[in-house]
């Protein structure tokens, strides 16, 4: 299918118009190209990216020297594990919901195929009940 370039459009101030424009001219580029590199950058680095003047990049870089960026947090062990025995339970809570969906259609289906509006449990067969919970 190829890759396909895209059209974004957005409205800035004059000042910062003139602002990218400048920018354009110091890179001997076009407006455009000042764009096209912003998104890549953007895209590259997940939507971290800081823009920021050149002058100011120094007094960062010295401050920030210890950070990295993007930040990252440390998370304790007990906490993964909570999430992880969640996301499993999720999963089994996912399961039994499907059975008992498949349990309800199937009661539907035997009640449109017998033309019957009442169907009595006791005559169902025991090995058709859903499982029981755990």
């Amino acid at each position: 299918m190829g890759n396909k370039n895209k059209t974004i459009s957005f409205r800035v101030n004059e000042d910062a118009f003139e602002a990218l424009q400048e920018i354009a001219e110091e890179r001997d580029i076009s407006l455009s190209a000042v764009f096209r590199d912003y998104v890549d950058m953007l895209v590259d680095h997940d939507g971290q990216v800081s823009v920021v003047p050149e002058s100011e990049l120094e007094k960062l870089d010295r401050a920030d020297a210890d950070h990295a960026f993007p930040p990252t947090v440390e998370v304790p062990k007990s906490f993964v594990r909570e999430h992880e025995r969640l996301e499993l339970e999720a999963e089994h809570l996912r399961e039994q919901l499907e059975e008992y969906k498949a349990y309800a259609t199937d009661l539907r289906d035997r009640l449109e195929e017998d033309g019957e509006e009442v169907l009595l449990l006791d005559d169902l067969d025991e090995a058709d009940e859903p499982r029981q919970l755990r």
